[in-house]
Protein backbone atom coordinates (compact mmCIF):
# COMPACT_ATOMS: atom_id res chain seq x y z
CA UNK A 1 0.00 0.00 0.00
CA UNK A 2 0.88 3.62 -0.67
CA UNK A 3 2.79 5.88 2.07
CA UNK A 4 -0.96 8.31 2.48
CA UNK A 5 -3.67 6.19 1.56
CA UNK A 6 -6.37 4.49 3.54
CA UNK A 7 -6.24 1.31 4.66
CA UNK A 8 -9.32 -1.01 5.78
CA UNK A 9 -10.44 -1.25 9.12
CA UNK A 10 -7.46 -3.07 11.07
CA UNK A 11 -8.38 -6.54 12.84
CA UNK A 12 -6.50 -4.79 15.90
CA UNK A 13 -7.62 -1.19 15.31
CA UNK A 14 -10.76 -0.18 18.37
CA UNK A 15 -13.84 -1.04 17.14
CA UNK A 16 -16.43 1.79 18.33
CA UNK A 17 -19.30 -0.70 18.31
CA UNK A 18 -17.08 -2.84 20.36
CA UNK A 19 -16.81 0.05 23.21
CA UNK A 20 -16.49 -0.92 26.36
CA UNK A 21 -18.58 2.12 27.02
CA UNK A 22 -18.55 4.92 29.31
CA UNK A 23 -18.77 5.54 33.38
CA UNK A 24 -21.66 6.74 33.22
CA UNK A 25 -24.25 5.01 30.36
CA UNK A 26 -25.85 7.21 27.77
CA UNK A 27 -28.27 6.33 24.89
CA UNK A 28 -26.29 5.86 21.84
CA UNK A 29 -25.94 8.65 19.43
CA UNK A 30 -28.38 8.05 16.46
CA UNK A 31 -26.03 9.82 13.89
CA UNK A 32 -22.29 9.54 15.57
CA UNK A 33 -20.30 6.29 16.80
CA UNK A 34 -19.12 6.75 20.29
CA UNK A 35 -15.43 7.65 19.39
CA UNK A 36 -17.11 10.54 17.43
CA UNK A 37 -18.92 11.57 19.99
CA UNK A 38 -15.96 11.69 22.23
CA UNK A 39 -13.91 13.87 19.68
CA UNK A 40 -16.79 16.55 19.75
CA UNK A 41 -16.83 16.55 23.28
CA UNK A 42 -13.47 17.62 23.80
CA UNK A 43 -13.82 20.22 20.83
CA UNK A 44 -16.61 21.77 22.46
CA UNK A 45 -15.03 21.59 26.05
CA UNK A 46 -14.23 24.67 27.80
CA UNK A 47 -10.77 23.31 28.68
CA UNK A 48 -10.00 22.53 24.86
CA UNK A 49 -10.75 26.45 24.41
CA UNK A 50 -8.72 27.94 26.96
CA UNK A 51 -5.32 25.75 24.89
CA UNK A 52 -6.19 28.62 22.35
CA UNK A 53 -3.92 31.29 25.63
CA UNK A 54 -1.50 28.48 26.86
CA UNK A 55 2.00 28.30 26.34
CA UNK A 56 3.88 25.97 23.74
CA UNK A 57 6.87 27.58 24.39
CA UNK A 58 6.62 31.20 23.63
CA UNK A 59 4.13 32.89 25.89
CA UNK A 60 0.93 34.59 23.83
CA UNK A 61 1.72 37.99 23.77
CA UNK A 62 5.39 37.60 22.35
CA UNK A 63 3.32 37.21 18.62
CA UNK A 64 0.44 35.70 17.23
CA UNK A 65 1.89 33.52 14.97
CA UNK A 66 3.49 30.78 17.38
CA UNK A 67 2.22 27.65 18.27
CA UNK A 68 -0.16 27.51 21.48
CA UNK A 69 -1.24 24.49 22.99
CA UNK A 70 -4.54 24.67 20.91
CA UNK A 71 -2.34 24.88 17.53
CA UNK A 72 0.14 22.07 18.70
CA UNK A 73 -3.33 20.29 19.73
CA UNK A 74 -4.64 20.85 16.12
CA UNK A 75 -1.32 19.49 14.36
CA UNK A 76 -0.89 16.53 16.49
CA UNK A 77 -4.45 15.54 15.46
CA UNK A 78 -3.53 15.91 11.83
CA UNK A 79 -0.76 13.79 11.85
CA UNK A 80 -1.88 10.96 13.61
CA UNK A 81 -5.09 10.75 11.50
CA UNK A 82 -2.74 10.39 8.43
CA UNK A 83 -1.06 7.81 10.45
CA UNK A 84 -4.32 6.19 11.80
CA UNK A 85 -5.59 6.03 7.57
CA UNK A 86 -2.69 4.47 6.78
CA UNK A 87 -2.61 1.97 9.92
CA UNK A 88 -6.40 1.11 9.52
CA UNK A 89 -7.04 2.33 12.61
CA UNK A 90 -9.77 4.65 14.01
CA UNK A 91 -9.44 7.67 13.34
CA UNK A 92 -12.15 9.12 14.67
CA UNK A 93 -10.61 7.95 18.70
CA UNK A 94 -6.95 8.83 17.57
CA UNK A 95 -8.13 12.27 17.06
CA UNK A 96 -10.16 12.61 20.19
CA UNK A 97 -6.65 10.89 21.97
CA UNK A 98 -4.95 13.83 19.72
CA UNK A 99 -7.11 16.69 20.65
CA UNK A 100 -7.35 15.89 24.48
CA UNK A 101 -3.54 15.48 25.43
CA UNK A 102 -3.14 18.44 26.44
CA UNK A 103 -5.86 19.58 28.28
CA UNK A 104 -4.27 19.39 31.57
CA UNK A 105 -1.45 21.78 31.37
CA UNK A 106 -1.31 24.51 33.10
CA UNK A 107 -0.54 28.22 31.98
CA UNK A 108 3.13 28.86 31.07
CA UNK A 109 3.92 25.39 29.71
CA UNK A 110 6.47 23.52 31.32
CA UNK A 111 7.71 26.54 33.75
CA UNK A 112 3.98 26.32 34.96
CA UNK A 113 4.01 22.05 35.55
CA UNK A 114 6.98 23.06 37.43
CA UNK A 115 5.84 25.32 39.01
CA UNK A 116 2.59 23.62 40.65
CA UNK A 117 4.40 20.52 41.12
CA UNK A 118 6.82 22.11 43.48
CA UNK A 119 4.33 23.63 45.35
CA UNK A 120 1.79 20.55 45.68
CA UNK A 121 4.45 18.64 46.68
CA UNK A 122 3.31 17.54 49.77
CA UNK A 123 0.08 16.51 48.39
CA UNK A 124 0.94 14.26 45.73
CA UNK A 125 2.39 16.72 43.24
CA UNK A 126 1.62 17.57 39.96
CA UNK A 127 1.15 15.37 36.91
CA UNK A 128 -0.29 16.55 33.46
CA UNK A 129 -1.51 13.44 32.75
CA UNK A 130 -3.13 12.90 35.69
CA UNK A 131 -4.42 16.74 35.27
CA UNK A 132 -5.86 16.02 32.14
CA UNK A 133 -7.92 12.86 33.50
CA UNK A 134 -9.39 15.13 36.21
CA UNK A 135 -11.00 17.58 33.37
CA UNK A 136 -12.39 14.81 31.52
CA UNK A 137 -13.45 13.03 34.52
CA UNK A 138 -14.61 15.43 36.50
CA UNK A 139 -13.37 19.45 36.40
CA UNK A 140 -15.88 20.33 32.90
CA UNK A 141 -19.28 20.91 34.16
CA UNK A 142 -21.20 20.81 30.62
CA UNK A 143 -23.65 18.18 31.19
CA UNK A 144 -26.74 17.58 33.85
CA UNK A 145 -26.18 14.11 34.89
CA UNK A 146 -22.28 13.84 35.31
CA UNK A 147 -19.50 15.85 35.76
CA UNK A 148 -16.77 15.47 33.38
CA UNK A 149 -17.19 14.73 29.56
CA UNK A 150 -18.05 10.86 30.31
CA UNK A 151 -15.72 9.79 27.15
CA UNK A 152 -15.52 5.76 26.96
CA UNK A 153 -13.15 3.21 28.13
CA UNK A 154 -11.14 3.31 25.61
CA UNK A 155 -10.70 7.44 25.08
CA UNK A 156 -9.92 7.23 28.80
CA UNK A 157 -7.70 4.34 29.17
CA UNK A 158 -5.68 6.61 25.74
CA UNK A 159 -5.17 9.18 27.36
CA UNK A 160 -3.80 7.86 30.53
CA UNK A 161 -1.50 5.20 28.80
CA UNK A 162 -0.67 6.62 25.76
CA UNK A 163 3.25 6.18 26.73
CA UNK A 164 2.84 2.23 27.99
CA UNK A 165 1.87 0.62 30.77
CA UNK A 166 1.79 2.95 34.25
CA UNK A 167 2.62 -0.30 36.05
CA UNK A 168 3.44 -4.10 36.61
CA UNK A 169 0.93 -6.61 36.74
CA UNK A 170 1.76 -6.30 41.04
CA UNK A 171 0.24 -2.94 40.70
CA UNK A 172 4.50 -1.50 40.69
CA UNK A 173 4.56 1.89 39.07
CA UNK A 174 6.40 1.88 36.40
CA UNK A 175 8.88 4.19 33.87
CA UNK A 176 8.98 7.75 34.90
CA UNK A 177 6.19 6.99 37.85
CA UNK A 178 8.57 4.53 38.75
CA UNK A 179 9.96 7.01 41.90
CA UNK A 180 6.93 9.25 42.62
CA UNK A 181 4.17 6.56 42.49
CA UNK A 182 0.96 6.57 40.13
CA UNK A 183 -0.64 10.04 40.48
CA UNK A 184 -3.40 9.88 42.69
CA UNK A 185 -6.15 11.42 40.17
CA UNK A 186 -5.60 8.40 38.16
CA UNK A 187 -5.10 5.65 41.33
CA UNK A 188 -8.72 6.92 42.42
CA UNK A 189 -10.36 6.77 38.85
CA UNK A 190 -8.70 3.60 38.44
CA UNK A 191 -10.26 2.28 41.38
CA UNK A 192 -13.98 3.16 40.06
CA UNK A 193 -13.62 2.81 36.50
CA UNK A 194 -10.75 0.38 35.88
CA UNK A 195 -7.75 1.47 33.07
CA UNK A 196 -5.71 -1.72 33.21
CA UNK A 197 -2.88 0.02 34.25
CA UNK A 198 -0.41 -2.69 33.76
CA UNK A 199 -1.55 -3.21 29.89
CA UNK A 200 0.06 -0.96 26.90
CA UNK A 201 -2.88 1.23 25.43
CA UNK A 202 -4.64 0.80 22.30
CA UNK A 203 -2.41 1.58 18.67
CA UNK A 204 -4.76 4.84 18.26
CA UNK A 205 -3.23 6.19 21.55
CA UNK A 206 0.24 4.93 20.11
CA UNK A 207 -0.09 6.75 17.04
CA UNK A 208 -1.23 10.17 19.47
CA UNK A 209 1.33 9.76 21.40
CA UNK A 210 4.49 9.61 18.33
CA UNK A 211 2.47 12.04 16.42
CA UNK A 212 3.14 14.22 19.40
CA UNK A 213 6.42 13.85 19.14
CA UNK A 214 6.34 14.67 15.63
CA UNK A 215 4.54 17.71 16.12
CA UNK A 216 7.08 18.96 18.93
CA UNK A 217 10.27 18.86 16.75
CA UNK A 218 9.17 19.82 13.74
CA UNK A 219 7.12 22.67 14.67
CA UNK A 220 9.62 23.98 17.27
CA UNK A 221 12.03 24.04 14.68
CA UNK A 222 9.57 26.46 13.13
CA UNK A 223 9.21 28.77 15.72
CA UNK A 224 12.60 28.59 16.95
CA UNK A 225 13.57 29.99 13.34
CA UNK A 226 10.85 32.36 13.28
CA UNK A 227 11.89 34.02 16.77
CA UNK A 228 15.77 33.93 15.57
CA UNK A 229 17.39 31.80 18.19
CA UNK A 230 19.04 29.79 15.48
CA UNK A 231 19.26 29.73 11.82
CA UNK A 232 18.37 27.19 9.35
CA UNK A 233 22.08 26.64 8.90
CA UNK A 234 22.56 26.18 12.19
CA UNK A 235 20.74 22.87 11.52
CA UNK A 236 23.19 21.12 9.60
CA UNK A 237 24.51 19.68 12.69
CA UNK A 238 22.38 16.98 12.63
CA UNK A 239 22.78 14.55 9.75
CA UNK A 240 19.48 14.24 8.79
CA UNK A 241 18.37 17.75 8.62
CA UNK A 242 21.93 18.85 7.04
CA UNK A 243 20.73 16.23 3.84
CA UNK A 244 17.58 17.96 3.68
CA UNK A 245 19.10 21.22 3.26
CA UNK A 246 21.31 20.33 1.13
CA UNK A 247 19.00 18.73 -1.18
CA UNK A 248 16.57 22.18 -0.45
CA UNK A 249 18.99 24.18 -1.39
CA UNK A 250 19.70 22.00 -4.76
CA UNK A 251 16.53 22.42 -5.86
CA UNK A 252 15.95 25.96 -4.77
CA UNK A 253 19.28 27.59 -5.18
CA UNK A 254 17.71 31.34 -4.30
CA UNK A 255 14.96 30.05 -1.76
CA UNK A 256 14.47 33.17 1.10
CA UNK A 257 15.22 31.73 4.57
CA UNK A 258 11.50 32.15 5.73
CA UNK A 259 10.70 29.67 2.70
CA UNK A 260 13.58 27.66 3.02
CA UNK A 261 12.83 27.20 6.88
CA UNK A 262 9.37 25.97 5.80
CA UNK A 263 10.36 23.35 3.45
CA UNK A 264 12.53 22.22 5.47
CA UNK A 265 9.89 21.57 8.36
CA UNK A 266 7.47 19.65 5.49
CA UNK A 267 10.15 17.78 5.12
CA UNK A 268 10.88 16.26 8.16
CA UNK A 269 7.36 15.59 8.89
CA UNK A 270 6.98 13.73 5.79
CA UNK A 271 10.07 11.47 6.70
CA UNK A 272 8.92 10.95 10.42
CA UNK A 273 5.64 10.21 9.56
CA UNK A 274 7.21 7.79 6.71
CA UNK A 275 9.37 6.09 8.98
CA UNK A 276 7.00 5.68 11.60
CA UNK A 277 4.55 4.02 8.97
CA UNK A 278 7.20 1.48 7.65
CA UNK A 279 8.51 0.40 11.16
CA UNK A 280 4.80 -0.24 12.38
CA UNK A 281 4.38 -2.20 9.06
CA UNK A 282 7.31 -4.72 9.89
CA UNK A 283 6.51 -4.76 14.01
CA UNK A 284 2.59 -5.82 13.18
CA UNK A 285 3.55 -8.13 10.35
CA UNK A 286 5.52 -9.58 13.15
CA UNK A 287 3.16 -9.51 16.00
CA UNK A 288 0.47 -10.68 13.76
CA UNK A 289 -2.44 -8.89 16.57
CA UNK A 290 -5.35 -10.27 16.27
CA UNK A 291 -7.51 -8.10 17.91
CA UNK A 292 -7.21 -4.40 19.80
CA UNK A 293 -6.72 -6.93 22.97
CA UNK A 294 -3.47 -8.47 21.65
CA UNK A 295 -1.97 -5.04 21.28
CA UNK A 296 -2.45 -4.09 24.51
CA UNK A 297 -0.71 -7.43 26.07
CA UNK A 298 2.10 -7.29 23.37
CA UNK A 299 5.62 -7.55 24.91
CA UNK A 300 6.40 -3.58 23.77
CA UNK A 301 4.78 -0.91 22.60
CA UNK A 302 4.24 -1.59 18.54
CA UNK A 303 4.42 2.27 17.01
CA UNK A 304 7.84 3.26 17.58
CA UNK A 305 10.63 5.35 15.16
CA UNK A 306 12.91 2.82 13.30
CA UNK A 307 16.41 3.16 14.98
CA UNK A 308 18.18 5.27 12.73
CA UNK A 309 15.22 7.37 12.86
CA UNK A 310 14.80 7.45 16.42
CA UNK A 311 19.13 8.27 16.80
CA UNK A 312 17.72 11.52 14.71
CA UNK A 313 14.69 12.22 16.11
CA UNK A 314 17.10 12.08 19.65
CA UNK A 315 19.37 14.70 18.09
CA UNK A 316 16.86 17.19 16.98
CA UNK A 317 15.40 17.16 20.61
CA UNK A 318 18.67 17.14 22.04
CA UNK A 319 19.69 20.82 19.41
CA UNK A 320 16.07 22.02 20.62
CA UNK A 321 17.09 21.55 24.14
CA UNK A 322 20.20 23.34 23.61
CA UNK A 323 19.34 26.38 21.31
CA UNK A 324 15.71 26.95 22.26
CA UNK A 325 14.35 25.58 25.75
CA UNK A 326 17.40 27.04 27.77
CA UNK A 327 18.42 29.53 25.51
CA UNK A 328 18.94 32.73 27.91
CA UNK A 329 15.75 34.80 26.87
CA UNK A 330 13.52 31.65 27.18
CA UNK A 331 14.90 30.45 30.50
CA UNK A 332 14.31 34.18 31.99
CA UNK A 333 10.97 34.45 30.60
CA UNK A 334 10.18 30.74 32.03
CA UNK A 335 12.07 32.14 35.02
CA UNK A 336 9.42 34.59 35.99
CA UNK A 337 6.33 32.18 34.99
CA UNK A 338 7.26 30.15 37.84
CA UNK A 339 7.52 32.97 40.15
CA UNK A 340 3.70 33.92 39.35
CA UNK A 341 2.33 30.78 39.73
CA UNK A 342 4.16 30.11 43.12
CA UNK A 343 2.52 33.70 44.14
CA UNK A 344 -0.83 32.69 43.01
CA UNK A 345 -0.79 29.66 44.76
CA UNK A 346 0.72 30.53 48.05
CA UNK A 347 -1.75 33.58 47.96
CA UNK A 348 -4.70 31.66 47.30
CA UNK A 349 -3.64 28.90 50.24
CA UNK A 350 -3.34 31.62 52.72
CA UNK A 351 -6.84 33.34 50.94
CA UNK A 352 -8.96 31.24 49.12
CA UNK A 353 -12.11 33.42 49.51
CA UNK A 354 -10.14 35.22 46.75
CA UNK A 355 -10.32 31.98 43.88
CA UNK A 356 -13.44 32.75 41.70
CA UNK A 357 -16.72 32.34 42.81
CA UNK A 358 -17.07 29.44 40.66
CA UNK A 359 -14.39 27.15 42.87
CA UNK A 360 -15.88 28.16 46.20
CA UNK A 361 -18.78 26.06 46.31
CA UNK A 362 -18.12 23.33 49.43
CA UNK A 363 -14.59 24.28 49.96
CA UNK A 364 -15.27 25.27 53.31
CA UNK A 365 -15.04 21.95 54.47
CA UNK A 366 -11.95 21.45 52.73
CA UNK A 367 -8.79 19.35 54.35
CA UNK A 368 -5.55 21.09 54.05
CA UNK A 369 -4.68 18.36 50.81
CA UNK A 370 -8.06 18.86 49.48
CA UNK A 371 -7.47 23.18 49.62
CA UNK A 372 -4.27 22.49 48.19
CA UNK A 373 -5.79 20.27 45.60
CA UNK A 374 -8.82 22.64 44.59
CA UNK A 375 -6.22 25.66 44.35
CA UNK A 376 -4.14 23.46 41.85
CA UNK A 377 -6.70 22.66 39.74
CA UNK A 378 -8.05 26.49 39.64
CA UNK A 379 -4.47 27.42 38.51
CA UNK A 380 -3.95 24.79 35.97
CA UNK A 381 -7.05 25.91 34.41
CA UNK A 382 -5.64 29.49 34.07
CA UNK A 383 -4.41 31.00 30.40
CA UNK A 384 -1.77 32.55 30.54
CA UNK A 385 -3.46 35.86 29.90
CA UNK A 386 -5.68 35.13 33.21
CA UNK A 387 -2.87 33.89 35.14
CA UNK A 388 -0.98 37.39 34.30
CA UNK A 389 -4.43 39.57 35.21
CA UNK A 390 -4.96 37.94 37.99
CA UNK A 391 -1.21 38.39 39.29
CA UNK A 392 -1.67 41.95 38.62
CA UNK A 393 -4.50 42.41 40.48
CA UNK A 394 -3.43 41.02 43.90
CA UNK A 395 0.70 41.66 43.74
CA UNK A 396 1.91 45.07 43.50
CA UNK A 397 4.58 43.80 41.06
CA UNK A 398 4.34 41.47 37.87
CA UNK A 399 6.64 40.14 35.28
CA UNK A 400 6.70 41.47 31.80
CA UNK A 401 6.82 38.18 30.29
CA UNK A 402 8.98 39.46 27.22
Amino acid sequence: MSVGMAAPRAPFACDPDRSRGRLFAEPPSRTRSPFRRDCDRVIHSTAFRRLKHKTQVFVFHEGDHYRTRLSHSLEVAQIARALARMLGLDEDLTETLALAHDLGHPPFGHAGERALDKCLQAHGGFDHNAQTLRVLTSLEHRYPEFDGLNLTWEALEGIVKHNGPLTDHDGTPLGHYRDRGVPVGIRDHDEIFSLELFSFASLEAQVAAIADDIAYDAHDIDDGLRAALFAVDDLKAMPLTAAMITEIDAHYPALDQDRRGAELVRELISYLITAVFSEATKRLDAAQPKSVDDIRHHATQLIQFPAEAAEAEAGIKSFLKLHMYRHQRIMRIMGDAERIVSDLFAHYLENPSQMSSDWLEGSADDSEAARARRIGNFIAGMTDRYALIEHQRLFDSTPDLR
